[in-house]
Order: structure tokens, then C-alpha cells, then sequence
């Protein structure tokens, strides 16, 4: 009660002012939190209550069979979390170029992840005779992929000391670009390229980490493939995002039998609480709400050995790391292993450097060589960028019969609509409704809990006055509205939703300023994250993509939450106040406008609940999600995908379950944000 005393004084405070026309409702504050960070603390909040009760669990794994239990319920869920695995189809593997250099074989190698879905890669080779371990090395967020200097020398490294060493591009990097310019040329930067490959694996339930997870596994096989190379001592190491993929194959691949995982893993509570969610594959669906932590990465391997290698100055926090190092310390402890599991920390800031090197290789050296010594880095020198290509016009997208990953998302999408409609063809309507809410979801609206109301100044206009309100759906958000009432009141409500603010159409001859001088009431709203309470923290420079909010649409992408399902409660919550505004007996049934961002949660708002909505216009809108799956440069479009939202339906379906004559869609927009002509 005491936060709504405070809210209500900061809402009076600007009339005495003389802000007689000022449109801002919560006037910088949603209680104790700026309005720009409401839906980050309180996705965090709900992340930090998910972690202890993460932590609970973990403290009562305690015997060698509660571990077992621990570490299968793991894998389950982080498997099915990715989608299927696809077919191990044959790998097509060709050696295009050979060359000794520096007491080190290396052979430029390509092979088939997926039918047509080139890898390129640089097998470093011992000059000793074979038998050799093999270690895969997953590239970071270098742009040059494995061409990148450190990658080369950890390889070369290893290849010294007896071990050879597989290096290949990770997509959107290297050779392996797969959104080329008329040039062939990669133009859109790693990170930004795996999250837009992430709208398309979201919505049809699979993750960028599947194709990545996948292209290594299958490097895996490559290595199994050469006689070279002992098949019981497989190792894998790699750094910042290979540091990433090197904790989720050491997870789900049992052929590797120790690791090193670099500049990644801390843990969750304290990556969200400082720098937040990375790109695309970093966020695996429902991870943090099932209890799923960076240590138990580290869990899954046991008994395996790891070394986890980390950096005192790295962007990834160290007192999360040395916490995620602990809890896996004390599992492999219970397990009866604990030499198996061992930290390096270094002083210094985010990077592969000469000193996690040495580590990793005196690791490797240990576990998959049987050799415990204290081998240090010699000079070397590396490949150019040149030098190291494989492919003649240096990218995979170039040779004949290649595929992209577009069109292994686009193969799924087509497969799943088959899928669809013959769930809608022979699914009763209501069954229908379920499930969407239950992807998406989406709460009955008799589920829906009333919310607190506050009312705040008024302004006065030519023939109405605007009241603000703020709505209070649920602890910690804040819905600031605007209720233009005129001074007879002639037709029915309007619920207007524009996905840049209620604002942007209150201007004094604007749109809603028109519907009032009808005799309408209308109530403009900003649902969460829009408007006033939209999140200023995206930051990397990727807004031109994914708008401001794309950390918070991963925070709750963690909680296994969809901002299109948070903010259709937020419509539906709404559109009830509004239909019950001027009277209790008998209330209004409610026009509702969906502008841009605001659109989609509109749609499925009034699909779901149709008795409540006398009409709905959808002005802006991307008309299907099947188109995004398809579109390689989209703009806007993670903060309105749904997990999996096309194994039961497309927006097109949605539009179905209304009267054709109650929906309308204006100004439709292709996914890259261009009019539709």
C-alpha cells in the first residue's frame, strides 16, 4: 500500500506544476524501480526464487544413485529442450589440401553436418607415429572462426605434444556465413547472425545451439572417422563461445572424455544480475525455471575430468564461476572423483590466452595421454585468414548444392504445418484454444486475477479529459494508461495498444483524440515493456534487429515465459477493466486496437478470448510466423516468438477462430519490417 501512496504522489505532483497536458503516467518511477529496469528485476526476481529452489535439489543429491538420477534428469531435458537430433547421415568428409609446417601436419578438411550443410575446418595432425588423441576445438565469436590466432595456437599446441586437434567454423563466422551479401560475403556479425537464426529455431521449437551442438557432435564422427585417431581418447576444449559449446557437448557427448571449457561458465544468478543473457545459443529454453545452472554443465560430464579455465577480469563473472566450480567439486566428490575436476584461474581479462593454453593442454595431456608434466607453449606461427580457407570463394554458402541453415529451419516449418493442419482438421475448437494457451502461455481470463487500480492527475482537452491510471496485473509490473473520456459517452470502448507507446496517437488531433469526438471511451495502454517501462539495456549495437528489450525477452526465454503470453494477460486484464468501466451489470463488449509490437499479444488475446472483444484491428502487423522462420534478416521479431509455437499453429490460425467479420488487418508487414504491397 505504502508503493501506491508514493506512485499516487508522483502523479500528482506534475499538475501543481503546470504539466497540464504531460502524457506520462508512472513520471519515472514503478515503485522502487525505474520503469525502464520493471521487467528486468522483476524477470530477475523470478529467476533468483527459481535458483534456490535449483539449490534446494542439488542439496539433496547426495549418493553415487541420487547423482545418476541428477544427471539423467539433466540430459533428458536439455536434449528435449534442443528438438530432435537429426539422422546421422553420411559426412561426405574431403581432405582439399595437405601441408607439414613446423614439426605439425595440418589438412584443410570439409564435411557434411547435414545433407548439403558444409563444415570447414583445419585438422592439425602429430608428425609422431599414430595412434593420437583427438580433441575438438569449438571456435568463440571471432569473426574469422578458425582462422583466429589463439584457436590456431591451441591447436598447434596440442599437435606438439602428441594430440591432434579439429578446429572447425561455428555458422555465422569464418567460411561459414550463412546470410551473404550479392558479393558472397558475410555481412551481419556472428552474435547478431546466431539470434536472428534463433527467431526461426524458436519458433519452431529448437534453439541455435541445436545446429551448433550438432556440427560438433558430427565433428566428433569425423574424428572416429580417420585411423588416426584412438576412439577412447576424444577430449574438447574451446573459449567464450566455444567455451559455451565446449560445456554442452561435454554434457550431451559421452565419447568425450575430458574437457576444458574457457571464459564461459559461471553461473545464472550472477550472469543475469551483471552483464544478462548472451546471443541466441547461449539461452536454452525453460533452463533456469526446470533448475538447470552453468555448474551443471560441469555435473553432466562427471565422472569425466574437466578443468574449467577462467579469467579474474572476464565479462563472464568470476565469483559466479568459482561458485559453479564449487558445486561441481562436491558432485564429483559424492561420485568419488574429485581429482577430476580442477580451476585455473588467471589474471586477466576475457580471452584464450598463452597461460588457459597451457593448462588445457597439460589437461589433455594428463587425462587422454596418460602424461603429467609441466609442457609449455613454444613459438609458432600461424595461418592467415587466407591461408587457412578451404572452400575456393571462402564460403560454404558458395559451393554447389550447399544449404543454409534457412533451409533447415524452412524443411522443419514445413514439416510442422503439415502437422498443423491435421491437428486443426481433427481437433475440437476448445482442445485447440488449450493448447495455444498452453504454448504461448496464456491464463483463462477467469484465471486472471483483478488488478489494483491507481488513479493519478487528470488533463482536460476540448470535449474530454484524460485520466491516468496505472494497472497493477501482478507483483512488480505496471501498466501506465491513459482513459480518454469524452463528455457524453455515445459508443463503445476502445482498447488501443501501440507498440511504441500510448502516445504516439494522443496527440490532441490524433487517431485517439478522433474516437473520442465519436462518443468512445478509449483506454491506451502500454503493455509491459512497451512505452514507458520499454528496457534501455539491450545495448551491442543490435537494436536495429532486435529492439532494446531482446536481454529481457532471453531472461524470460529462461523462465520458460513468452512476452507474447505476459502481455495478451496484459490485454485481456485490460479489456475486462475497460468493458466493466461505466457500469457493473452490464458490461461493454470492447474494440481493441493492436498497433506494431502490440499487435501479435492483441491477436492472441482475442483468439482466446472472443466474447470479449466486439472487434479487432491489427494495423502493422507480420501476418506469419512461417514467413520469419523463412527470412534470413528479419527486424523486430524475437520479442514476439513463442517457443514452439508452430508444432500447434500460426498466426493466420489465429485469425480463424475469430468471426471474419470482427478482424481486420491494416498496413501488414513482411518480417524485415517492409510494407506488404
Amino acid at each position: 500500500m505504502m508503493v501506491f501512496v508514493a506512485l499516487i504522489l508522483c502523479l500528482v505532483f506534475p499538475l501543481s506544476m503546470g504539466w497540464a497536458d504531460e502524457l506520462t503516467v508512472l513520471d519515472g518511477h514503478t515503485g522502487d524501480v525505474p520503469p525502464a529496469e520493471m521487467m528486468t528485476r522483476y524477470l530477475i526476481k523470478q529467476a533468483c526464487a527459481a535458483l534456490e529452489c535449483r539449490a534446494a535439489a542439488y542439496e539433496q543429491v547426495e549418493t553415487k544413485e541420487d547423482c545418476g538420477a541428477y544427471q539423467k534428469r539433466l540430459k533428458d531435458f536439455f536434449a528435449r529442450q534442443l528438438g530432435e537430433w537429426p539422422e546421422r547421415t553420411p559426412l561426405n568428409a574431403r581432405v582439399v589440401a595437405r601441408e607439414t609446417r613446423e614439426g605439425v601436419r595440418l589438412e584443410k578438411v570439409i564435411y557434411e553436418s547435414r545433407p548439403g550443410f558444409f563444415v570447414t575446418a583445419l585438422l592439425f595432425l602429430p608428425v609422431s607415429a599414430p595412434p593420437y588423441p583427438g580433441v575438438l576445438v569449438p571456435c568463440g565469436h571471432s569473426a574469422n572462426g578458425k582462422a583466429s590466432e589463439a584457436y590456431q595456437r591451441a591447436c598447434i599446441f596440442l599437435a606438439k605434444q602428441g594430440i591432434a586437434a579439429l578446429i572447425y567454423d561455428p555458422i555465422g563466422q569464418g567460411e561459414r556465413f550463412q546470410t551473404l551479401t550479392e558479393a558472397g560475403k558475410g555481412d551481419i556479425g556472428g552474435t547478431v547472425e546466431h539470434t536472428l537464426v534463433g527467431v526461426g529455431a524458436i519458433l519452431v521449437g529448437m534453439n541455435t545451439a541445436t545446429f551448433r551442438i550438432w556440427d560438433g557432435m558430427r565433428g566428433i564422427d569425423y574424428l572416429l572417422e580417420r585411423e588416426e585417431i584412438d576412439p577412447e581418447r576424444i577430449g574438447c576444449t574451446g573459449n567464450s563461445g566455444g567455451g559455451t559449446l565446449t560445456s554442452y557437448l561435454m554434457a550431451l557427448d559421452p565419447r568425450i572424455k575430458a574437457a576444458a571449457p574457457s571464459c564461459y561458465l559461471t553461473s545464472f544468478r550472477r550472469l543475469l544480475e551483471t552483464i544478462g543473457p548472451q546471443d541466441a545459443e547461449q539461452n536454452i529454453y525453460g533452463q533456469v525455471a526446470f533448475g538447470m545452472d552453468h555448474a551443471d554443465y560441469m555435473i553432466m560430464h562427471a565422472p569425466n575430468p574437466v578443468l574449467l579455465c577462467c579469467a579474474t577480469k572476464d565479462f563472464f563473472d568470476i565469483s559466479g564461476t568459482w561458485a559453479s566450480f564449487r558445486e561441481a567439486k562436491r558432485f564429483y566428490t559424492r561420485m568419488g572423483c574429485s581429482e577430476r575436476v580442477d580451476i585455473i584461474e588467471n589474471d586477466a581479462e576475457h580471452g584464450f590466452n598463452e597461460l588457459q593454453r597451457t593448462a588445457m593442454v597439460r589437461w589433455m595431456r594428463r587425462w587422454l595421454s596418460g602424461i603429467d608434466d609441466a609442457v609449455t607453449e613454444a613459438p609458432c606461427t600461424v595461418l592467415t585468414d587466407e591461408e587457412a580457407q578451404c572452400t575456393p570463394g571462402g564460403q560454404v554458402l558458395l559451393l554447389d548444392g550447399a544449404r543454409s541453415v534457412w533451409d533447415l529451419l524452412a524443411d522443419r516449418e514445413t514439416h510442422l504445418a503439415a502437422e498443423r493442419k491435421a491437428f486443426w482438421a481433427n481437433t475440437h475448437r476448445e482442445k485447440v484454444m488449450d493448447a495455444v494457451r498452453g504454448i504461448a502461455g496464456i491464463r483463462p481470463l477467469s484465471e486472471l486475477p483483478e488488478p489494483e487500480v491507481v488513479e493519478g492527475e487528470q488533463v482536460r482537452r476540448d470535449g474530454y479529459r484524460i485520466r491516468k491510471l496505472v494497472l497493477k496485473p501482478e507483483e512488480g509490473v505496471f501498466l501506465p494508461g491513459l482513459l480518454f473520456a469524452p463528455h457524453t459517452a455515445s459508443g463503445e470502448p476502445v482498447l488501443y495498444l501501440h507498440g511504441e507507446g500510448k502516445q504516439v496517437d494522443a496527440t490532441v488531433d490524433g487517431p485517439i483524440s478522433r474516437l473520442v469526438k465519436e462518443g468512445r471511451t478509449v483506454f491506451a495502454v502500454d503493455l509491459r515493456g512497451i512505452g514507458e517501462t520499454e528496457s534501455s539495456t539491450g545495448g551491442k549495437g543490435w537494436e536495429p534487429y532486435f529492439a532494446s528489450d531482446w536481454p529481457d525477452f532471453f531472461r524470460a526465454y529462461l523462465l520458460g515465459k513468452s512476452y507474447v503470453g505476459m502481455r495478451a494477460e496484459d490485454v485481456l486484464v485490460c479489456a475486462r477493466f475497460l468493458a466493466n468501466y461505466r457500469t457493473k451489470d452490464a458490461a461493454s463488449a470492447v474494440h481493441v486496437v493492436g498497433i506494431g509490437e502490440a499487435a501479435v499479444p492483441a491477436l492472441h488475446a482475442a483468439a482466446l478470448e472472443p466474447d470479449l472483444f466486439e472487434s479487432v484491428r491489427l494495423d502493422q502487423m507480420v501476418t506469419s510466423w512461417a514467413d520469419v522462420v523463412r527470412t534470413p534478416r528479419s527486424r523486430n521479431q524475437l520479442i514476439n516468438s513463442v517457443h514452439g509455437a508452430l508444432a500447434v499453429y500460426d498466426l493466420p490460425d489465429l485469425v480463424r477462430l475469430l468471426p471474419a467479420d470482427k478482424v481486420s488487418i491494416t498496413n501488414p508487414l513482411t518480417p524485415e519490417g517492409k510494407p506488404i504491397q
